[in-house]
């Protein structure tokens, strides 16, 4: 009985364990797809249709590195002319008004002071005083040849000539700076008003006085400025002024013009100021009167031209700050590969772009049309691998 008991103990386990069964085991997780990002771009033949893409090779091309700088248009100081008073006094008429022309020589204003008045007599006084003194003195070297007149009294009409000799000469000098008419004032003819006339033909930019004002010896009364001769002052930073020399090419536009005109390096500044740029003066290569002095202006300065590897600017595209091209790396009836690389980029300039592969690549054919449109399959596709 015991052992038909240790039998059917057994076979109950035996059963047991066999409807149980044994745990089967869990189904390990699918693993996610992970999207890979690739930089080969597959086009159907559609696609490759539609996009129109045209492909093309390296260049070399002559292009020119550039410097870009701001600035405005100057004058030279022998361009600008500012007009004061050589005797104080008071504005008697004007007719100045800013921007208008005026010639060399022209009357700008009429002055008058009582001191001027004054000045003339004094200067007829002394002409007459040197006449008396002359014969004064001829007549003492006569006496003295004879031993007539003793030697002091020779000296004292020797000395008090040459003294009023003097005074006038300075009177005749000071009276010149007011523009006097000597041979008038010498007919007896003193004037009660003095004028101030345009040192040089130009531009009144400024007029700082009026009818009735007071003028003193240091007001400037009026500024005329020659624009015939206008020049571009560059402001170019410490940086870049070794790239700069005399003779350079310079592109500039004003900021109220879209066309380019040009100018040419003359001279560069030898200080370096508190904000670390140089001052450079550029010569306009086709002077125009219609400018004005003070007016901004963004520049391009060029160093010398050399050939260099180039694309032209559409060939480039720019991917999360890098820059790329996309080459082509298969073509059949079915498909169309190409290839995005990292490019380095240089000079630009006429539509083209130097231009270095991070790669080295042999021969590559670039797309120089469509890159726009294969760059944005790119993006697509990075955004629909995220999305998964």
């Amino acid at each position: 009985m015991k052992s038909i008991y240790q039998y059917l103990s057994l076979l109950t386990l035996a059963l047991f364990l066999s409807a149980c069964g044994s745990p089967e085991a869990e189904k390990a997780p699918e693993k996610e797809a992970v999207h890979e990002e690739s930089d080969v771009v597959t086009l159907t033949p559609e696609q490759h249709k539609l996009a129109e893409i045209t492909l093309g090779e390296i260049e070399l091309k002559e292009l020119s590195g550039t410097t870009k700088v701001n600035g405005m248009l100057d004058l030279p100081p022998q361009s600008l002319v500012s007009i004061s008073t050589p005797l104080e006094g008071i504005v008697k008429s004007t007719s100045m008004l800013q921007g208008m022309r005026v010639k060399k020589g022209e009357l700008v204003a009429v002055m008058q002071n009582p001191e001027f008045i004054q000045m003339q007599q004094d200067y007829l006084d002394y002409k007459s005083q040197l006449q008396f003194l002359k014969q004064e003195l001829d007549r003492q070297e006569e006496l003295a040849k004879e031993n007539v007149n003793s030697r002091k009294a020779l000296q004292k009409a020797r000395s008090e000539y040459q003294s009023v000799s003097a005074r006038l000469l300075g009177q005749r000098s000071k009276l010149s700076l007011i523009n006097i008419n000597f041979a008038a004032l010498e007919k007896g003819t003193i004037l009660k008003t003095f004028n101030l006339y345009a040192p040089m033909a130009g531009y009144v930019t400024q007029v700082n006085t009026n009818i009735g004002a007071f003028a003193s010896t240091t007001d400037e009364l009026f500024k005329i400025a020659d624009t015939e001769h206008l020049h571009a002052e560059l402001t170019v930073f410490e940086k870049d002024v070794p790239k700069l020399k005399i003779g350079q090419k310079v592109r500039f536009t004003l900021a109220n013009e879209e066309k380019e005109r040009m100018a040419t390096v003359h001279l560069i500044g030898r200080e370096i100021s508190k904000e670390r740029t140089v001052q450079v003066h550029c010569h306009l290569d086709q002077e125009d009167t219609q400018l004005l002095p003070g007016m901004y202006l963004k520049a391009y300065v060029e160093s010398g031209a050399s050939k260099v590897e180039a694309l032209p600017d559409a060939a480039i595209v720019e991917f999360e700050g890098k820059k790329y091209v996309f080459i082509e790396q298969s073509a059949s009836k079915l498909a169309y590969r190409y290839r995005m690389m990292e490019v380095k980029t240089d000079v630009a300039e006429n539509g083209y772009t130097q231009v270095s592969f991070a790669e080295k690549v042999s021969k590559p054919k670039v797309v120089v049309k469509g890159a726009y449109d294969l760059l944005s399959k790119v993006k697509n596709e990075e955004e629909e691998g995220e999305e998964h």
